[in-house]
């Protein structure tokens, strides 16, 4: 783990999406982060160890999705398959399928396996799945300020964890979608889904992969409220802010679906300068606790101080 110094930082950004506005003055403690993200290695012993089986490898029960077709009630997971072509760019079922059999063993869906990937990033993994593991290390998750601030590493206002350019100089600095997604893919990075952890240069911090490669559970409830602004006066900036309620950070595009979205943070190896670009320090992502895909994972803190 690395030893991050508290600090005060500008969180959000206004330049991009609208969920991350506006620019806030935030302040967090001192707390230590994983170097990388988990990886299968990493989770492998954690499920030798506790025989934790994750959300992806457990059928979902039809009486906690009303209307679900009995046919759709198997374990899996979400899977990202490139398409010839995509007619309408608003459809992500072009590119996004419930992959049954997928999981964090079999990240391609059945009959893949985890052989040269020790070193990657763990995908597939839920939001309990990660919580799980945390606590079982006796670390948490962090919250969405804390990985922020981590993410940029000292450079404070940056539209990226380097600096102000996404690719300097044409240098690949995190491993991001190149070409036209979703048909696309040039490979300029050299990887066509995950990389392993640390095959990019750290952030400030010495931190790996902060940026790219996998989407990163964070502890907090998704919510508008996080985007208030605060006053730049000392006494008013927030410390160690966190998220919302459970309740309010269901989807409103769904109300009759009552699941508790989380904030993910950091874009994934999916993201692209023409789709999604979301591989910078302030971008975050609203995901229901009970989905896995193939392009999230996590990596865990531990906090000092009991001061959340």
């Amino acid at each position: 783990m690395i030893a991050i110094p508290g600090g005060r930082f500008s969180m959000g950004e206004e330049g991009f999406y609208p969920e991350e506005a506006p620019v806030r003055q935030v302040r967090v403690d001192d707390f230590l982060i994983d170097a990388t993200p988990v990886t299968n290695r990493q989770f492998a012993a954690f499920v030798a160890a506790t025989g934790h089986r994750t959300l992806a490898e457990i059928a979902p029960d039809p009486n906690d999705y009303p209307g679900m077709p009995p046919e759709m009630a198997k374990a899996g997971s979400l899977l990202f398959s490139r398409p010839s072509h995509v007619p309408d760019m608003r459809d992500y079922r072009y590119w996004w399928s419930f992959c049954f059999g997928a999981d964090w063993r079999h990240p391609l869906g059945p009959g893949s396996s985890l052989d040269g990937l020790e070193d990657h990033p763990v995908i597939h993994i839920a939001y309990a799945d990660a919580l799980a593991y945390a606590d079982w290390l006796g670390k948490a998750l962090p919250t969405e300020a804390e990985w922020e601030y981590a993410a940029r590493g000292g450079v404070d206002g940056a539209a990226y964890a380097w600096g102000s350019e996404l690719a300097p100089g044409g240098a690949m600095l995190a491993n991001y979608w190149q070409g036209a997604f979703p048909v696309e893919n040039t490979l300029a990075d050299g990887w066509e889904r995950t990389s392993p952890v640390g095959a990019y240069p750290v952030n400030g911090y010495g931190l790996s992969d902060m940026i790219g490669n996998v989407w990163e559970w964070t502890q907090d409830w998704y919510a508008d409220a996080a985007k208030k602004g605060a006053s730049a006066s000392d006494c008013c900036i927030p410390r160690n802010p966190r998220g919302g309620k459970e309740q309010e950070s269901y989807d409103p595009c769904t109300p009759d679906i009552a699941i508790g979205r989380k904030v993910l943070k950091g874009g994934s190896h999916l993201c692209a300068e023409n789709y999604c670009q979301r591989y910078r320090p302030a971008a975050r992502y609203a995901q229901p606790i009970d989905t896995s895909t193939c392009h999230v994972g996590f990596r865990c803190v531990v906090r000092p101080s009991s001061a959340l």
